[in-house]
């Protein structure tokens, strides 16, 4: 008798390892509890099988009402022969449900079920934290017995393990989803933003910039962008790279002339570990930028070797880390930008000129602000939009002279100056309208022909100041080239055309031949 009672619990142990083989292969939560229950009833020999999971803030116990069902059931986890179990860590072995005042009959009730007899574990986790019960309902034969309370406990500590691993796996999925979300929304908010090229203005030289990072944003060329500092050359690039099919990948710039020559090497190409004392192995932008964008700022201000291995990485797509002796493979749009003129830096010797080849593919000019006065007016109304909306403040405008003087100013900062100063006056502003009071001492003031424009010392509005703007700059261009409209039109940056019409709207057509 008591050898049969041995093999019946080696049975039962090999049993339970097979379930734990099953339980831990097992990720999904709602599939693991319909697992455990399933092998529960066949390895206790009863009618159904539960697991109650606690949930401690709210201080009740759920479940779901039927296997495979994906309706759950909840009640308070001081109810019941569960949650005696989970109240008191003890095991609870009931012959009679209906007699013992602890049984919950809601439950029969709802289901529609008729219990006999109970048997239920406290479950626990690795801490020794109770996380639920472990219930089985009707022995197909007679009441539970002792051992079937050791199997039950047993089966209960490996299932707990189980439960709380695939819980945790499931708050990483759910995490991992929530910032697979959030990165979605991000990458939408800076495809948004550069889906119109994020390149502000309305006239010819602006817009010839747009047409061309329309027709070169899914090429592989390499392209320079030139202009002066401020003039909004990364912005061309990051315009080129999120209209580009390499948006969703990384746009990695890099300042060259903002790190000494000692590190500029390891910044571009990475360092291997045990260069030095302490170094660990780190990415540089090439690697970081691979199958993306690189942006490379002030290209102009590279030394002569960091210039020679660039050129190396873009002829055979690979490079060395600092101290590394095996090649890695890049693969990375190389868009490049300078406010040097590089043919003469060429022709002085300290820029190589098969480099400059290499990433002069395609070339960009971004204009200074002081060739473009026309765009003024737009791209101060776009930085004070800009300006309301990222604070939430009432909307505001440019008094006519405020915009005067805008349009008067040289702007040797160009576009980040003008918004720097757009910026501090609708900080400044007291009131819906920004007026001279608000205006930096620095700025001067209108000009003389613009005055005249305003007779009797009518305010002019922003209409009339751009109109007068162009008038003035039309003559200058025609004066300055004796009257030559393809050169004035050249100079303006307009189509011959585009001139004579201007001329007819501003009646100088007359005066243009005087």
């Amino acid at each position: 008798m008591e050898a049969t009672s041995r093999s019946e619990l080696h049975e039962k142990l090999a049993a339970i390892l097979e379930i734990c083989q099953k339980m831990n292969s097992e990720r999904d939560l709602g599939a693991l509890l319909d697992l455990i229950a399933h092998e529960a009833t066949n390895l206790l020999e009863c009618d159904r099988a539960s697991i109650f999971l606690l949930d401690a803030e709210r201080r009740e116990l759920w479940s779901k009402v039927a296997l495979g069902s994906d309706e759950i059931l909840r009640f308070d986890a001081g109810r019941g022969i569960a949650g005696a179990a989970v109240m008191t860590g003890k095991t609870v072995n009931v012959r009679d449900a209906y007699s013992d005042p602890r049984f919950y009959t809601a439950i029969d009730g709802q289901t529609g079920y008729r219990t006999r007899n109970v048997l239920a574990v406290a479950m626990r986790n690795q801490s020794g934290q109770i996380i639920g019960a472990f219930e089985t309902l009707n022995k197909r034969e007679g009441p539970f017995s002792a051992r079937d309370e050791e199997v039950l406990g047993a089966l209960a500590a490996h299932a707990a393990i189980a439960i709380e691993t695939a819980q945790l796996i499931g708050e990483l999925r759910r995490s991992q989803d929530e910032l697979a979300q959030q990165n979605e929304h991000l990458l939408r908010e800076v495809e948004n933003k550069y889906s119109s090229h994020g390149i502000i203005g309305a006239g010819q030289r602006i817009q010839q910039v747009v047409r061309l990072v329309e027709r070169i944003r899914d090429s592989l060329v390499n392209v320079l962008i030139t202009g002066e500092s401020g003039t909004g050359k990364e912005m061309a690039a990051k315009a080129i790279h999120y209209t580009s099919s390499r948006a969703r990948r990384s746009f990695v710039a890099l300042n060259c002339a903002a790190l000494p020559d000692t590190l500029l090497e390891t910044e571009l190409f990475g360092i291997e570990k045990g260069v030095a004392t302490g170094v660990n192995p780190r990415m540089g932008v090439f690697q970081r930028a691979d199958g993306g964008t690189l942006f490379l700022d002030e290209i102009g201000d590279l030394s002569l070797t960091a210039q020679a291995k660039i050129l190396r990485v873009l002829q055979e797509r690979v490079l060395e880390r600092v101290g590394g002796r095996h090649p890695i493979p890049v693969d990375v749009r190389l868009l490049s930008a300078t406010n040097k003129d590089l043919e003469a830096e060429i022709a002085k010797g300290t820029f190589r000129e098969d480099l400059y080849y290499r990433i002069k593919v395609v070339h960009i000019h971004m204009p200074p602000l002081r060739e473009i006065p026309e765009e003024i007016p737009l791209l101060a109304k776009h930085f004070l939009k800009e300006y309301v909306r990222e604070t939430g403040r009432s909307s505001l405008e440019f008094s006519p002279a405020v915009m005067r003087r805008l349009l008067g100013n040289q702007w040797p900062g160009n576009v980040r100056q003008l918004r720097n100063e757009v910026m501090r006056l609708a900080a400044c502003a007291s009131g819906n309208s920004i007026t001279e009071e608000d205006l930096a001492e620095g700025l001067p003031q209108a000009r003389i022909s613009e005055a005249k424009a305003a007779p009797f010392g009518k305010a002019l509005s922003l209409k009339e100041a751009t109109e007068e703007l162009e008038r003035r700059m039309i003559r200058e261009a025609l004066q300055e080239t004796r009257h030559n409209q393809q050169q004035a039109a050249r100079r303006l940056g307009l189509s011959r055309q585009g001139l004579i019409n201007k001329m007819k709207r501003y009646r100088l057509a007359d005066w243009s031949v005087q």
